[in-house]
């Protein structure tokens, strides 16, 4: 087995985790925040916009069962990477469009990818996610992990991301 790590915003972490996680080949999926400049940053502060993190979720995946790329695929498919700073009602640069690189190979993948999507014209808007290296991870508080399974009992409840067609 061969683990990997990705680390991805997409708005809000409760959708993005409960919808990756349930990737054949995902290991784990875990809520935090990425890309500022507080350590251990709260829910509280990140929610002012002035830490300068995102809520991403770190995936772990095994990369003989899944590819980055594909894990890519999925990413676009659940929210709309044209709104800077912004999914949905969820407004704000903690709601940002992210990856965050872990190594040169995921960001030309990412780099890559994109540009087979403008490309491809498959969304009416210009691409605007983030391409950044990844420098750190802060695990979200603990009543955010699964949030949207506790919620839910199963997660059956609403949910602000969903799959499109790419």
């Amino acid at each position: 087995m061969t683990n990997k790590l990705a680390t991805l915003g997409a708005g809000c972490f409760w959708g993005v985790e409960s919808l990756l996680s349930k990737i054949n080949g995902v290991l784990s999926a875990t809520s935090g925040y990425a890309g500022g400049k507080n350590e251990n940053p709260t829910y509280e502060q990140v929610c002012t916009g002035q830490t300068g993190h995102a809520e991403v979720v770190q995936i772990e995946f095994d990369e003989n069962i899944i590819s980055f790329t594909e894990l890519l695929n999925y990413f676009f498919r659940l929210h709309d990477p044209t709104t800077p700073n912004q999914q949905g009602f969820d407004i704000g640069t903690q709601y940002r469009s992210v990856i965050f690189y872990h190594d040169e190979k995921q960001k030309n993948e990412s780099l890559d990818f994109i540009n087979k999507l403008e490309e491809q014209k498959k969304f009416s808007s210009k691409i605007v996610t983030e391409v950044s290296s990844f420098s750190e991870f802060y695990r979200a508080e603990e009543y955010h992990q699964k949030y949207y399974e506790k919620k839910y009992q199963g997660g059956t409840g609403p949910i602000c991301h969903y799959y499109r067609d790419l």
